[in-house]
């Protein structure tokens, strides 16, 4: 007995619409999802500390989180901020951490995108560099807000898979082209994360759990842009919704022989009457 749609919560941030606050995400992380990835989407509201945690894991089968125009909190990981105008959502921070670390536990599938790559490293223990493009070292990863949408998401640089991972074999190749949109980077992975692929200058692009039992995967690219007609964007939902479905199977499977034993005993005692 299998769940035929695995459902993934979706990330949101706290927006302003006309005036009023707003939970949302933007179409192009949840259409993948379902084109690609064979789940349905369910957008995950952020109540920060009212979220109830183990009720939202009960009931889906996989967790997306996504980009967006804000930062995680750094005294979510012991540091002071050096830039006073870096947009915020600590509601978010808030439902999003706490989650991370829950679904880990349980061994359920994640996906982090740009902010969500950042939150599941900082939830886990790791940090960030808050300012990539003032590091020495480093090039600036931020994309240029005065062009069009397409230019902004068009190929920025080249990542570089570590030899013999896991993330090679699934793109069947050791480089391709990403797009880059992102100003904060990996400082420190947490521990048990392991770095997957990298950019020119070093800064790490892509990595997995050592000891998860299920597939965490996060990028700091967006994969989600135009995913359709990029092949590694493909690979990495469908991977994604591979690992979704198995978890439901395994989920449902003691639920299933269950319900067989049950109605076993009910037709026993049914011919014994």
């Amino acid at each position: 007995m299998t769940q035929a749609v695995p459902l993934v919560a979706v990330a949101t941030d706290i927006k302003n619409l006309c005036g009023q606050p707003v939970h949302a995400v933007a179409r192009k992380y949840v259409d993948p999802l379902l084109e690609i990835a064979g789940c349905l989407p369910l957008l995950l509201p952020s109540f920060g500390t009212r979220t109830p945690v183990d009720d939202v894991l009960a009931s889906v089968h996989g967790l997306l989180f996504s980009g967006s125009p804000s930062n995680i909190e750094p005294h979510h990981y012991g540091e002071s901020l050096d830039n006073p105008e870096s947009p915020a959502d600590p509601e978010r921070d808030a439902t999003t951490l706490p989650l991370i670390r829950a679904a880990i536990d349980r061994g359920m599938p994640v996906f982090g995108i740009c902010r969500g790559f950042q939150e599941i490293n900082v939830a886990l223990g790791g940090s960030l560099l808050q300012q990539v493009h003032f590091t020495e070292g480093f090039a600036d990863h931020r994309e240029d807000e005065s062009l069009p949408l397409e230019q902004q998401y068009g190929p920025a640089h080249e990542v570089h898979a570590v030899p013999g991972s896991w993330l090679e074999g699934l793109v069947g190749r050791p480089s391709w082209s990403v797009n880059s949109l992102h100003g904060q980077g990996i400082k420190r992975l947490a521990p048990g994360l392991v770095a997957q692929a990298h950019a020119p200058d070093g800064l790490v692009e892509a990595y997995t759990h050592a000891d998860s039992a299920g597939l965490l995967l996060a990028v700091q690219w967006h994969p989600e842009w135009r995913a359709m007609n990029n092949p590694v964007s493909r690979s990495l939902f469908h991977a994604f919704g591979e690992a979704c479905r198995a978890y439901a199977a395994q989920r449902l499977a003691p639920q299933g022989l269950h319900r067989r034993a049950e109605r076993a005993t009910l037709v026993a005692q049914a011919e014994a009457a």
